[in-house]
């Protein structure tokens, strides 16, 4: 982990992907095909990379976004949200190629997301000649954090300025279908952290999140395929960890949950923002689990209330 002890705190990290705005809706009922059932609905910006890049700049962290986002009013909204936050957005390609991106999550009436629905085309407009533009960028960064929804292409392109630019890369691999995507990358990967079923497709084999050596023996696969450090998501069961010196699992923070979405990108951020500023690993994935409880406790995709001294309270109790 001797590359977290090399970077300057204090400069910007450079996050890159998806932003969009997300409709969760809360059924009151049991779901069924063909039947319109009632249901709770709440909307939200969203996308993963936008949620990283939220959590950090409220726990005070310098950040720099770089996303796609539509010339129509929902696009203007998110970013004027993220610069009141202090995100510098100057780097955000607005167009009318797409409209901004869309996510539609339907929870299960007794939890859990029984099916989301999204679309992300605005993501092919975040080019490798548009990063290349911007190589500065990756120069002037202490870190880069980035999601899946990036095209193949960019994603190439990403890694290769970080390469150059001698800085850590964190990647969420979004969803199972787009972890693949992330695959050929795992030797230039500082973290990750994926849920069970992304770390399944990367492993190309299943996990049982209930079994924990079975997925502490994952998360030492991914580090022996180069990756620093894999944390792999459990929901309420917690998650597993491995680095090259040590692996682990820890249990989740006892919460009521009100709404799952954007638990992942919360623990990163914070796992992330511990790593950067010296934490060792341990604490800084307590770190990332006590933002992860606040996440699922709150209404919407980023804890409104989140502060370290916050994370440091949930993990008091």
């Amino acid at each position: 982990m001797t590359i977290w002890e090399n970077v300057n705190p204090e400069a910007p990290v450079l996050v890159l992907g998806s932003a969009a705005v997300d409709t969760i809706a809360y059924p009151e009922g049991a779901l069924a095909e063909g039947v319109a059932v009632p249901a709770q609905m709440r909307t939200a910006f969203g996308g993963v990379a936008r949620n990283v890049a939220e959590n950090l700049a409220r726990l005070g962290q310098p950040v720099i976004f770089i996303s796609a986002v539509g010339r129509d009013s929902p696009g203007e909204q998110l970013l004027a949200a993220l610069q009141q936050l202090g995100v510098d957005t100057q780097a955000v390609i607005r167009t009318e190629a797409y409209p901004t991106g869309r996510y539609v999550g339907v929870l299960r009436a007794e939890g859990g997301l029984h099916y989301g629905l999204h679309d992300m085309r605005i993501s092919q407009s975040i080019t490798p000649e548009y990063l290349r533009s911007h190589a500065h960028l990756f120069e002037q960064a202490s870190a880069l954090v980035m999601d899946a929804n990036l095209p193949k292409a960019t994603l190439r392109t990403a890694f290769s300025l970080a390469r150059k630019a001698g800085i850590p890369v964190a990647a969420d691999p979004t969803s199972p279908q787009l972890a693949v995507r992330l695959k050929r990358h795992l030797p230039r990967l500082a973290l990750i952290t994926p849920d069970h079923q992304e770390a399944a497709a990367l492993l190309g084999r299943p996990l049982e999140p209930t079994r924990f050596e079975e997925v502490i023996r994952a998360a030492r696969d991914l580090v022996a395929q180069g990756v620093g450090l894999a944390v792999i998501t459990l929901a309420e069961f917690g998650l597993c960890y491995a680095t090259p010196e040590t692996s682990g699992h820890l249990s989740a923070l006892r919460t009521e949950i009100i709404d799952p979405t954007g638990a992942g990108d919360a623990l990163l951020a914070a796992l992330l923002f511990g790593l950067l500023n010296g934490f060792p690993v341990d604490d800084a994935i307590r770190l990332g689990i006590s933002a992860a409880s606040l996440a699922l406790h709150a209404e919407g995709n980023v804890p409104a209330d989140l502060s370290l001294e916050r994370l440091y309270d949930q993990l008091v109790l």
